[in-house]
C-alpha cells in the first residue's frame, strides 16, 4: 500500500506526477464532455448543428471562466495559508470563495439565457446555424451554477489532499455525460438539445456532489461552513487567478477570431474542421492544465513554508515533465490525425482531408504550449497574479490573436493552422524573461 502523499513532503519527479495524476485525469475527463457532445452531434445531427455548437462554446466558456479563476486563485491562497499552519483561516477563505462561486453562477445563468440569441448572431451564426446555437447555449447555461462549482472544486481537491477523490467525481460526471449523450442524441435523436442536457446533468454530478462532500464531516484539510464572506480574501483569490480568467477569455476571443477567419477562407467546413481540432487540443491541453492544477498547491505550500530549495526543485521537475509531454503530444497528433478526423467527419471526404491537414500543421505548437502554461501557473502558485496574468495575456491574446489575423494574410488558409505555432514560440521568450527576472525574489 502506497503512503499517502502530503503537501509538506519532499517531491521527486515521480511523486509529483503521482500527486498530479488525478488532477490530470480530472481535466481530461472534463474536456471529454465537449468531445463526446461533438462526436454525437456531428454523427447523429450533422455538420451544421456541429458547427453551431463550436461557434457558441467560446461564449459559454467566457461566462464560466470566473469559476476557474476563483478555483485556481483561491487554491493558491488556501494552500499558502495551510503552509503557514493556520487551517482555520484556510477553511474560512475556502468557504467564502465557495459562496461567491454560487452567486456568480446564478448571475451567469441569467445573463447567458437572456443574451444567447444576440450573442450567437454577433459571433457570426448563419440563419441555419442560429436555432442550434441558441438551443444548445441556453440549455447548458441553465446549469451555470453547477458549472461554476465544478470549475472551482477541480483545483481545491488537490489543496485538500484529496486529488483521487476529485478524480472519482470527475469520472462519475464524465460517464454520466457519455451515457446520456448515447441515450438522448444517439437513441432518442434529440440533437443539440440532448447533447446540452447531457452536459448540464453531468455538470451537476461534477459540481453539486463535491459541494455536499465539503459540507459534510470529512477527513480532508478543507470543510465548507456558511460564513461571512471575506471580501479581502476573495479579491486576493481573484487577483491570484487573474491569469486563468484572462487565459480563458482570451482563448474564447481567439476562437471567435479563428471562426471568422475560417468562414472567410474555408466556409462552414473550416469551422467544422476547427471544431474537431479543438476537441483534441482541449484534451491535450487538459494534461498540461491538470498537471499544473495538481502541482500548484505543492508549490504554494512550500512557498508559504519558506522552503526555497524545494521550490527550486519543483520548478525544474515541472519543466522536465512539460517538455517531454509536449514532444509526445506533437508526435501523437501527427500519427492519430486520420483516425480522429475519421471518427468525427469521416462521412464527408472533403472535410476529412481538410481536418487531417489542419491537425498536422497545428501539432507543432504542443512542443511549446506546456512550458508557457507552466510559467503562468507557477506565478499564480506564488500568489503573483500580475506576472501570471501578463504571461497569459501576452500568450493567449496578444500573440495568438495577432498571428491568427496576420499569418493567413501572408500564407493563406494554411496560415490559420500554423498561427498558433508562431504565437507559442514567441511566448516562450517572454516566459523565460519573467522567470529570470524574478528568480532572486522567490529563490527558485
Amino acid at each position: 500500500m502506497k503512503t499517502k502523499i502530503r503537501l509538506s513532503d519532499h517531491f521527486t519527479i515521480k511523486k509529483l506526477i503521482r500527486y498530479a495524476l488525478p488532477s490530470i485525469g480530472m481535466m481530461v475527463f472534463t474536456s471529454i464532455y465537449g468531445v463526446v457532445d461533438g462526436f454525437f452531434v456531428s454523427n447523429f445531427a450533422g455538420k451544421t448543428p456541429f458547427a453551431a455548437v463550436n461557434l457558441v462554446m467560446p461564449f459559454i466558456m467566457i461566462l464560466a471562466s470566473a469559476g476557474f479563476m476563483l478555483g485556481t486563485g483561491g487554491t493558491a491562497l488556501v494552500a499558502m495559508v495551510l503552509g503557514t499552519g493556520d487551517r482555520e483561516k484556510a477553511n474560512r477563505i475556502f468557504s467564502s470563495i465557495t459562496e461567491v462561486s454560487v452567486i456568480c453562477g446564478i448571475i451567469a445563468t441569467v445573463f447567458g439565457v437572456l443574451l444567447m440569441e444576440p450573442i450567437a448572431k454577433l459571433l457570426g451564426a448563419t440563419e441555419e446555424m442560429l436555432p442550434y446555437c441558441v438551443t444548445y447555449g441556453r440549455t447548458v447555461m441553465l446549469f451555470g451554477t453547477a458549472f461554476f462549482l465544478q470549475q472551482m472544486f477541480q483545483t481545491f481537491f488537490s489543496a485538500a489532499e484529496k486529488p483521487k477523490l476529485g478524480l472519482r467525481y470527475t469520472l462519475a460526471a464524465g460517464v454520466t455525460n457519455m451515457a446520456l449523450d448515447a441515450l438522448l442524441v444517439g437513441v432518442l435523436k434529440w440533437g443539440v438539445s440532448g447533447a446540452a442536457l447531457a452536459t448540464g446533468i453531468s455538470m451537476c454530478v461534477g459540481g453539486i456532489l463535491p459541494l455536499i462532500y465539503f459540507i459534510r464531516e470529512n477527513d480532508s484539510l478543507l470543510r465548507f461552513r456558511l460564513t461571512r464572506i471575506d471580501v479581502r480574501a476573495v479579491l486576493k483569490a481573484c487577483y491570484n487567478g487573474l491569469s486563468e480568467v484572462v487565459s480563458n477569455i482570451s482563448i474564447s476571443v481567439v476562437s471567435i477570431a479563428y471562426n471568422f477567419q475560417l468562414l472567410k477562407f474555408l466556409g462552414e467546413n473550416g469551422v467544422a474542421a476547427y471544431g474537431v481540432l479543438m476537441y483534441v487540443v482541449f484534451i491535450f491541453i487538459a494534461v498540461f492544465l491538470g498537471f499544473t492544477m495538481g502541482s500548484s498547491p505543492v508549490i504554494s505550500y512550500h512557498y508559504g513554508a519558506g522552503d526555497r530549495e524545494e521550490l527550486k526543485g519543483l520548478l525544474k521537475r515541472c519543466i522536465i515533465f512539460m517538455a517531454c509531454t509536449g514532444v509526445l503530444m506533437a508526435a501523437l497528433s501527427e500519427i492519430l490525425a486520420p483516425v480522429v478526423s475519421g471518427l468525427y467527419v469521416g462521412y464527408d471526404e472533403e472535410l476529412m482531408k481538410l481536418t487531417v491537414r489542419a491537425f498536422r500543421l497545428y501539432s507543432g505548437a504542443f512542443v511549446f504550449t506546456g512550458f508557457n502554461i507552466l510559467v503562468s501557473a507557477f506565478f499564480t502558485a506564488l500568489n503573483n497574479g500580475t506576472i501570471s496574468a501578463a504571461v497569459s495575456f501576452f500568450r493567449t491574446f496578444i500573440m495568438q490573436l495577432a498571428c491568427v489575423l496576420l499569418i493567413p494574410v501572408v500564407m493563406g488558409e494554411n496560415g490559420i493552422w500554423l498561427a498558433n505555432i508562431f504565437a507559442e514560440v514567441m511566448s516562450v521568450a517572454i516566459c523565460v524573461l519573467f522567470l529570470v527576472k524574478q528568480r532572486r525574489k522567490y529563490g527558485y
